[in-house]
């Protein structure tokens, strides 16, 4: 095999890689006797079947899977002698040899390598982990929230404005231009005040009515309204309030805790309390994880492969297209053009990238992996996020291994993370709720 090299330009590198023929149909011949040997035609005994006929029926095919292994083979040998790891698909131009006509294999390569990554000296790390404590009124607030969702409503006797809070029942035609529309009119429909759930306008025009009166309204259907001929329309609803009813919260004691399946008010309590801690500990994890990661962005001082950042920004434009498209814009982007965007997030891109392969670095020096038993457990916890359909999660990663394949990329980045936190310097500080859930912006 005969290697030109033929671009080196930053991580850009190129080779013209020739083949000789005699070696491709040395292969090909040795794949066809395979064929052959394992041919079963009529008239043949097992085993018996002429390489001749294996070449007829079949040169086509075996040339190109010779070919395919050929150039695979030659592609990993120019990159492992040289030391060079590529940093993705690389690109291949086939010159000639290509057909069976007994010219040498001939072939161009290009592709990007991996920068030669030094792993900074992390003896030096230090980073505080923030603890917030649960507050007895956050677990009174979340005993309160059970209780309002298992309220009860009473009628309300007197004749009286419905007020914020109450529940009032009303019939009602909607129409446009003073025609009613399809799926305007219903009657005892239940309508909160200060609820949500309803047309924009609608219960706030229907609060301090009272039953028996009647009334027109007028609202503007939101944009993103489901009936495409009504959104962003405006309609009147011809309304007549009917019954008020009030709600009235379930009592907060042990029988309360009994109805949701537990022994105790107490049981119930201490149920809450893990469940906030075990928030407060994600944010936790959150928030020094990315102190880690803004200290080690700092010590990243080699290039990133560009198609790596173009293919990361990629994605992370897509989904600031979509949030766009959606109306939900970063509050600190809302008044910076297309250009300045594309700019900011390609930055974030690239540090990802750096970041990604400075972690890989340090998990491959340091012996981390991801064993399969933790594989295992991540295809699990998947398949559970889908509750009823676990079974077709289960054979969907077990006929796509690179689907699990790719679970196996944030475990590992986590164990490293674990690994550095262990190395460094931890300082606990206690902060309040509100503190431990502001997580600032990386540092780009």
């Amino acid at each position: 095999m005969q290697v030109t090299e033929t671009l080196s330009e930053g991580l850009k590198r190129g080779f013209t890689v020739t083949v000789p023929a005699a070696e491709l149909e040395g292969k090909r011949d040795a794949r066809l006797k395979d064929v052959a040997a394992n041919l079963k035609l009529p008239g043949f005994r097992p085993g018996k079947v002429p390489v001749s006929l294996a070449r007829q029926r079949y040169g086509a095919a075996v040339w190109g899977e010779v070919m395919e292994q050929t150039v695979s083979d030659a592609i990993r040998t120019v990159f492992d002698e040289r030391g060079l790891r590529p940093a993705g698909q690389p690109q291949v131009d086939l010159v000639s040899g290509q057909d069976d006509d007994g010219k040498d294999l001939e072939f161009k390569v290009e592709s990007e390598i991996l920068p030669e990554i030094k792993v900074p000296d992390l003896s030096g790390l230090t980073l505080t982990r923030l603890k917030a404590p649960v507050a007895e009124a956050a677990i009174d607030k979340a005993i309160e929230d059970i209780a309002k969702r298992g309220r009860t409503f009473e009628v309300v006797e007197e004749v009286r404005p419905v007020a914020k809070g109450d529940v009032i029942a009303v019939d009602f035609v909607g129409k446009r231009d003073g025609v009613a529309f399809d799926g305007g009119t219903a009657e005892d429909v239940n309508i909160e005040i200060g609820g949500e759930g309803f047309i924009p306008g609608f219960a706030e025009q229907i609060e301090g009515m009272s039953p028996g009166e009647e009334k027109v309204i007028t609202v503007t259907f939101p944009e993103d309204y489901g009936a495409a001929e009504l959104a962003g329309k405006e309609a009147t609803f011809d309304i007549k309030a009917k019954q008020i009813k009030k709600p009235v919260d379930a009592a907060i004691n042990d029988d309360l805790a009994k109805q949701i399946g537990f022994e105790s008010l107490d049981q119930l309590k201490d149920l809450i309390r893990k469940q906030i801690e075990g928030e407060y500990d994600q944010l936790s994890r959150l928030r020094i994880k990315r102190e880690l990661l803004d200290e080690l962005a700092t010590k990243t001082d080699f290039e990133a492969p560009a198609n790596m950042v173009d293919a990361e920004f990629q994605q992370i434009w897509a989904r600031v297209e979509a949030d766009r498209k959606d109306g939900q814009i970063d509050d600190e982007d809302k008044d910076k053009d297309e250009a300045t965007l594309r700019a900011d997030y390609r930055k974030i891109a690239e540090r990802r990238v750096k970041l990604g392969l400075l972690l890989a670095e340090i998990g491959t020096k340091n012996g981390i992996a991801v064993s399969s038993e933790e594989l295992a457990r991540a295809v699990r916890a998947e398949a559970m996020r889908y509750q009823g359909q676990e079974q077709q999660v289960f054979e969907f990663f077990q006929k796509n291994p690179q689907a699990a394949e790719s679970l196996r990329g944030p475990i590992f980045e986590n164990k490293v993370v674990d690994y550095l936190i262990e190395l460094a310097k931890v300082t606990d500080k206690e902060v309040t709720p509100e503190e431990l859930s502001d997580i600032p912006p990386a540092d780009i």
